[in-house]
């Protein structure tokens, strides 16, 4: 069992490597054929959720050129992990997969496809370098590299860090609520049972 999990885990590695980067300084997960490029440098164009970033995409607000950045889509932040698929769908719908690129702290399923990179770790919620984005900031996604940078300088980031104040939870009662507040990050594969000592 043990070998067919280490088998498993490294078929998934190869088709899903790993990435990171100063956008990403825990974990995040590119989705990239190749048929799009390996590289690509774009502004970035923020949205705090899926829904205001298919509404922009849909109304032509994203443009070539663009990094659309869809955050507070993580595992405390939606809570949960929302897919992309509707936002990809209409990037690639509008002509665009190979002028646009798309990050998130929030996932995307088999069927999302263009320049995308999720499972972004740190996630927004928690005060990750994807909540620190700004409209039109410098972002550079190298896939041979597996690299996100956010092409600021330091103390400028440091200085978004220290002005960032955590957002208010979606739920404060019930079991989203309760799934929120014991959710691990995605780089821990999203669990609520890490602590669970019986």
């Amino acid at each position: 069992m043990r070998l067919l999990d280490e088998l498993s885990l490294k078929s998934l590695t190869q088709v899903h490597p790993r990435w990171r980067g100063n956008v990403a300084l825990r974990d995040a997960v590119g989705k990239i054929s190749g048929k799009e490029g390996l590289r690509f440098e774009g502004k970035a164009i923020v949205f705090e959720g899926e829904e205001k970033a298919l509404q922009a995409i849909l109304k032509g607000t994203v443009k070539k050129g663009h990094v659309v950045v869809v955050r507070s889509e993580g595992p405390k932040g939606g809570p949960g992990m929302r897919e992309m698929l509707s936002p990809t769908s209409a990037i690639m719908g509008r002509g665009l997969g190979k002028d646009v690129a798309l990050i998130t702290d929030g996932r995307f399923s088999g069927g999302s496809h263009g320049f995308v990179v999720g499972h972004v770790t740190p996630e927004a919620y928690v005060g990750g370098p994807i909540a620190l984005v700004k409209n039109g900031d410098p972002i550079i996604i190298d896939a041979d590299k597996r690299e996100m940078t956010l092409d600021i300088s330091a103390t400028e980031l440091k200085k978004r860090k220290k002005a960032w104040n955590k957002p208010a939870p979606r739920y404060t009662r019930g079991v989203l609520a309760k799934y929120a507040a014991h959710v691990t990050s995605a780089s821990l594969g999203a669990v609520t049972d890490a602590d669970l000592k019986l």
